[in-house]
């Protein structure tokens, strides 16, 4: 026999008994969310302008980011091999510090003997500790001068020409596929505290490199300090073309240069202008090369290497000019009269 209370009810088992409900289920209840997909609710919700009153602007773009990172791929992400800032291992210290001058990078790739060869990276923070020891002197061990060394540093004795590799200033990097999602990425490179990693194909070869500030830029967007450049990737001139970086994407170029500059079929498979200019011509064109584009337009090349397009000029293709009629002498052609201008100058007398 079951047992019941002294009201005659029957007490719950363990599995008829009501359970709490959980942080995410009172979550769901307080935005509104129904049973289903979480995260395509949560996007749903987030479009909703009633919630334009509970997050701002910034907040919602970023949470929106979030949801859409799980998407992301590092292919998508990468800097792309041509654009890679890199330094052979036997690189001069001297030739080093030149190097992160001007790449504006506080780390570096290092490769052997190319970069398909890849022994690990440099950062800038080791360098300077690196020159700084060697510089740094025992103001007891010296004799006394006349006049103090500032920080007692003496920079003469540091010795530029040493190698990178002599120096042991290269550290780990990590190698990923183009195919790994980003969100997994992140997470190892808080796990081995490596920000920067090479892309490779199935074969090893190097297809670009990403860091942590690229993967969190999906998120918080872009992240500029005071070293980058504020450049526009695409310029308006006066003449009313357009100077562009061949890197631009081609979504930026038909939003700056307008809806007629539009690709069609050619942007199928290809993402930026550089790309699209290689596709139209067949090849990596020369500097000072015109290739026909989309629409009107005309690209000119004005900076490429034998590898790629670096930067390009998009104009409109000047019309040809409109053959005109030849009038007779007499004008009876054109059915048109003279003037008598034309009449005097015909007849050979000059009109004062």
């Amino acid at each position: 026999m079951s047992s019941t209370d002294p009201a005659g009810h029957k007490p719950a088992t363990d599995d008829e008994a009501p359970k709490p409900e959980s942080l995410l289920d009172r979550l769901k209840a307080l935005v509104g969310i129904r049973a289903g997909s979480l995260r395509s609710d949560l996007a749903e919700v987030l479009a909703e302008d009633t919630m334009k009153a509970e997050f701002s602007p910034a907040e919602r773009a970023m949470l929106q980011n979030i949801l859409t990172l799980e998407k992301q791929r590092i292919g998508d992400l990468m800097v792309p091999r041509a654009d890679i800032v890199a330094v052979q291992q036997s690189v001069e210290l001297g030739h080093l510090l030149r190097t992160f001058e001007r790449a504006a990078h506080s780390r570096l790739v290092v490769f052997n003997d190319t970069l398909d060869d890849p022994t690990g990276m440099v950062h800038i923070r080791d360098l300077v500790a690196y020159l700084i020891n060697r510089a740094r002197i025992d103001p007891e061990a010296k004799p006394k001068r006349r006049k103090a060394l500032p920080a007692d540093l003496d920079l003469k004795t540091i010795d530029l020409s040493e190698s990178l590799a002599d120096a042991k200033l290269i550290r780990p990097i990590l190698f990923v596929p183009e195919s790994m999602p980003a969100i997994d990425l992140l997470v190892k490179m808080q796990a081995t505290r490596i920000h920067l990693a090479l892309v490779v194909d199935e074969y090893g070869g190097t297809d670009g490199v990403v860091s942590m500030e690229d993967i969190v830029e999906q998120v918080v967007g872009d992240i500029e300090d005071e070293h980058d450049d504020e450049a526009a990737m695409i310029s308006a001139q006066a003449d009313g073309s357009f100077v562009a970086d061949a890197r631009a994407s081609l979504d930026e170029a038909a939003e700056k240069i307008g809806p007629a500059f539009s690709a069609g079929e050619e942007s199928e498979d290809v993402d930026t202008l550089g790309g699209l200019l290689v596709t139209l011509a067949g090849r990596v064109p020369g500097r000072g090369e015109i290739i026909a584009g989309p629409g009107e337009f005309e690209i000119e090349v004005l900076d490429a290497d034998p590898r790629r397009v670096k930067r390009l000029r998009v104009n409109k293709r000047p019309q040809e000019p409109q053959k005109r009629k030849r009038a007779n002498d007499d004008g009876g052609a054109t059915g048109q009269s003279k003037s008598p201008d034309t009449q005097a100058a015909a007849s050979g007398k000059a009109k004062f």
